[in-house]
């Protein structure tokens, strides 16, 4: 597996996921994709909030590095600062042939996410513990 960059978005009590179908099955992501060549985790981060989002973003801080199926994914505490949510034009919105299942971003509660499928894990946990606002 590539490495990634993914986006942590809280507003109030909620976070900021993407919601997958796919498979029979219902799971939610922390919204973030693969690192292309020469760029940086935190630009990587910045291009996939606004391809899956349709949002701008700062990056606040480095919350986590998750070592998973040989990769490394990089979490980052970030902030909107443009751009509508929800209106993401990346290839999983716009080539639905792509046959991986739906994508939809959603808002959840953080109190919610003991009571779903988020991956991974350890976010959520960070998340619910309050160790990431």
């Amino acid at each position: 597996m590539k490495d990634r960059g993914s986006v942590i978005l809280i507003s109030g009590n909620r976070v900021a996921l993407i919601k997958r179908v796919r498979d029979g099955m219902t799971f939610y992501v922390i919204p973030g994709e693969g690192i292309k060549e020469g760029e940086s985790p935190e630009d990587a981060t910045i291009r996939e909030a606004y391809e899956e989002l349709g949002i701008t973003i700062a990056i606040k801080e480095r919350v986590a590095i998750i070592e998973f199926n040989g990769g490394l994914q990089y979490y980052f505490l970030g902030e909107i600062t443009g751009g509508t949510f929800g209106t993401g034009q990346g290839k999983e919105f716009t080539q639905p042939d792509r046959k991986r299942g739906t994508f939809e971003p959603v808002w959840m509660e953080i109190e919610d996410l003991a009571d779903h499928d988020v991956r991974p894990r350890e976010i959520a946990d960070l998340l619910l513990t309050g160790s990431v606002k």
